[in-house]
């Protein structure tokens, strides 16, 4: 909505112009009559909009053309007035005065004209038998008033339909030559269908209706109203209501029918409500809403977010087999632009056997998309319709951003759910095996994916001692002069080189001593195709040795030359690497049967979590007085609620020791 509203009159000498403006003001006509009203202001709390709204006058004998010009082009809207008994005034609207103003407007942005017939009060005649065919051959002309100064007929309506035309104007929406909404329109309304169509069945239920109505005019319909706009509809359209539900072709002859009545507000509202601007364009400021995102800082999907994405997904999946056809992907991105997402996906996350984009791995593309490109992750949910939909402020509220990763190393711990892991290693060591391998893919699928549909990225989830983590692969391009700021930011390395190759593992060596020796990154080496005949690689020592030396863990063994999926205990260790870098963790294979495992699980079950918040809850936050700590009793009760916790926790690690 625009901030204000400037309108401009002009015309002929003695059409009365002036008076126009000074009877609006007084309310009543003026004795004397100046050659040219000073510029007035209107507040908005005055205004039916409630806009502010500036009157502009103008005066052939106190203003120089360039003046005029410079008015034409700051003008939002401009008053052609004319005299209804002046036939020469009349002609002067097409002959001069809207010549004049298209040389100095911008062919992209016409300026609405509402064509003015003053001093009504002298004929008994109209002038629109005269002006309706000038209304018909210039489009930019979105209406014609005839008032009076004189008796006050008609001049708060003026302005207000000038400023109507402003705020509410016809231009974008109809063509009176095909009597129908133009296309930008339909296509603005379509979209809206479509987002509001919550079931995907094609029609707008009640509920729907209800929905729709209490998010662009904040009030609900009554159901005989509901009923109501189904029968004028059905009235109008064999197919505009199908299964007692409104269908696109009956919400589209709906707006049509607001637009011819002179009811564009109406449509306006649902369109600037949904996002939209003059132009019918969705707005930057709809698509974009400010995220202050901090330095070390991450952003992830919260949890009203997958919420609505997954209500998104089981919306377009119509056969019901958590997986998204090529058509049922076209079909959720009907409401894009542009096709956002390409074939790389595809070998980005988790498909089925056909191909085909799971609900895993659909809620996975969201997730790498917010981690790496959060601006790109606000206009996808924005042209989905998230703020509207879920009933939130902007997109902005569907995102978390993390705490700085500082902090969490500094407490030696973690909210976030998504860690990134930048994988190295020189040509031909198996890396794009090892990402299409975390996706379940062996070797014989992988030969599969064309050398254009590649990916550099891999995103799948996995449970770290019992909690559910994304782990983001991302392949590093093996060019050891220059690593950018983005190859080197990560939450663990992995250094992959190629068991077979002597020369491999020389890169990874290479690439840990020059950028992570000194850094706090965790590192793991990977000692892939393992499947082929291990070699003695050409460095100064073998990579066991060198871990050993670098306190690293061993090299692990890695194929994905197997019958089924490759095995994911490794990306499992990556991701309990990213969450605990401080930790120097004496167990690495998370295997959740081992003493180490379970001890893990058993620290981070809830049953501890509820027990220590009571213990907190009694010990720490009770208020001790001095009578209790001289009182024996209050010692003894404390000596031994210590002693039983002791005695339970000795327990439980024989326990577990036995398991063992």
């Amino acid at each position: 909505m625009r901030k204000d509203v400037r309108i401009l009159l002009v015309g002929e000498p003695k059409v009365g112009k002036t008076s126009l403006i000074m009877s609006l003001v007084s309310e009543e006509f003026p004795d004397v009559v100046p050659y040219r009203a000073e510029e007035i202001t209107i507040p908005a709390d005055v205004t039916p909009e409630r806009v502010p709204t500036h009157i502009v006058d103008y005066s052939e004998a106190e203003q120089t053309d360039e003046q005029l010009f410079q008015e034409i082009s700051k003008a939002n809207v401009i008053c052609i007035v004319y005299a209804v008994n002046n036939k020469k005034s009349i002609e002067k609207v097409t002959s001069h005065w809207i010549p004049l103003i298209t040389e100095n407007t911008d062919k992209d942005s016409r300026v609405p004209l509402i064509l003015v017939g003053n001093k009504s009060d002298l004929v008994e005649h109209s002038s629109m038998e005269t002006i309706l065919p000038i209304m018909n051959q210039y489009s930019e002309i979105e209406t014609c008033v005839e008032c009076s100064a004189k008796n006050l007929k008609n001049i708060s309506e003026l302005f207000y339909y000038a400023q109507k035309a402003v705020l509410h104007p016809t231009g974008p929406l109809y063509c009176p030559e095909k009597k129908d909404m133009k296309p930008l329109c339909v296509k603005a309304l379509t979209r809206i269908f479509k987002v509001s169509d919550l079931d995907n069945d094609g029609n707008l239920n009640d509920n729907e209706l209800n929905f729709f109505q209490r998010t662009c005019f904040n009030t609900p319909l009554e159901p005989q109203a509901l009923e109501d706009v189904k029968n004028v509809v059905r009235k109008n359209l064999i197919d505009g209501v199908c299964d007692n539900g409104l269908t696109l072709k009956g919400f589209l002859f709906l707006h049509t029918l607001f637009i011819q009545r002179g009811r564009h507000e109406t449509t306006w509202t649902v369109l600037r409500r949904f996002g939209y601007d003059d132009d019918l364009e969705l707005n930057q400021d709809y698509l974009f809403p400010p995220l202050k995102i901090p330095p070390d800082c991450t952003t992830e999907l919260n949890h009203n977010a997958y919420l609505f994405l997954q209500s998104v997904f089981d919306k377009h999946d119509k056969d019901r087999d958590c997986a998204l056809s090529p058509e049922e992907l076209r079909d959720l991105f009907d409401v894009f632009p542009y096709m956002p997402w390409g074939p790389d996906v595809n070998n980005t996350v988790c498909t089925n056997d056909q191909g085909w984009i799971t609900y895993q791995g659909y809620l996975s593309q969201w997730t790498l998309t917010t981690y790496l490109d959060v601006q790109r992750c606000l206009e996808y949910l924005g042209y989905l319709g998230y703020s509207i939909i879920a009933e939130q402020e902007s997109q902005a509220a569907g995102i978390t951003v993390t705490r700085d990763k500082k902090i969490d190393l500094q407490k030696k711990q973690t909210q976030r759910s998504v860690f990134r892991c930048n994988v190295f290693g020189d040509i031909g060591s198996g890396k794009s095996g090892f990402l299409q391998a975390f996706l379940g893919r062996n070797l014989m699928r992988q030969k599969t994916i064309k050398e254009e549909h590649r990916s550099y990225y891999a995103i799948n989830t996995t449970y770290v001692y019992g909690q559910e983590k994304y782990l983001l692969l991302h392949e590093v391009f093996p060019d050891f002069d220059y690593l950018s700021d983005s190859d080197l930011a990560c939450d663990i390395v992995c250094l992959v080189y190629d068991v077979s190759n002597p020369y491999s593992f020389e890169y990874c060596a290479k690439v840990f001593k020059q950028y992570f020796m000194d850094s706090k990154t965790p590192c793991m080496m990977i000692a892939a195709k393992s499947d082929l005949p291990e070699v003695k690689q050409m460095y100064g020592c073998s990579p066991l040795e060198f871990c050993r030396r670098h306190k690293m863990p061993p090299p692990q063994s890695f194929t994905c030359n197997a019958a089924s999926a490759p095995n994911r205990d490794i990306y499992t260790k990556l991701t309990t690497m990213a969450m605990y870098p401080h930790a120097r963790l004496r167990c690495m294979c998370t295997c959740n049967r081992c003493t180490f495992c379970l001890c893990q699980n058993f620290l981070n079950s809830e049953l501890l979590q509820t027990v220590r918040a009571k213990l907190y809850a009694v010990v720490l936050r009770r208020h001790v007085s001095q009578a209790d700590l001289k009182s024996s009793t209050f010692w003894l009760r404390a000596s031994v609620g210590a002693t039983v916790f002791a005695v339970l926790g000795f327990a439980m690690y024989r326990v577990l020791l036995k398991t063992r």
